[in-house]
């Protein structure tokens, strides 16, 4: 999950070359500012993390949570005041 500012020319190029970064390193889009990414394993997981730190831009905050597939599973997704299903059942979950 991030929160980087937009406000000038200079902000917005480099949020939105964060954001491509993030695609780069295989993750899809939640929602506009947090992205997920399967890892199998918590090393994994660390070694994402530790890709990530290095595109981070020097503004804003970007918030790293890292969950197991027993807590994804949990989940509960509403959209317009009803439940929806998710697309598909995955395992661990990285979180931005």
């Amino acid at each position: 999950m991030f929160d980087l500012p937009v406000l000038t020319k200079r902000q917005r190029k480099r949020a939105t070359k964060f954001r491509n970064d993030l695609l780069d390193l295989g993750f899809e889009m939640a929602q506009f500012s947090v992205y997920m990414k399967f890892c199998g394993n918590r090393p994994s997981a660390d070694a994402l993390a530790n890709r990530v730190e290095r595109v981070v831009p020097f503004e804003g905050q970007v918030t790293l949570l890292v969950f197991t597939d027993k807590q994804y599973e949990r989940m509960r997704v509403f959209s317009g005041g009803t439940k929806s299903k998710r697309q598909e059942e995955r395992g661990q979950l990285v979180l931005l």
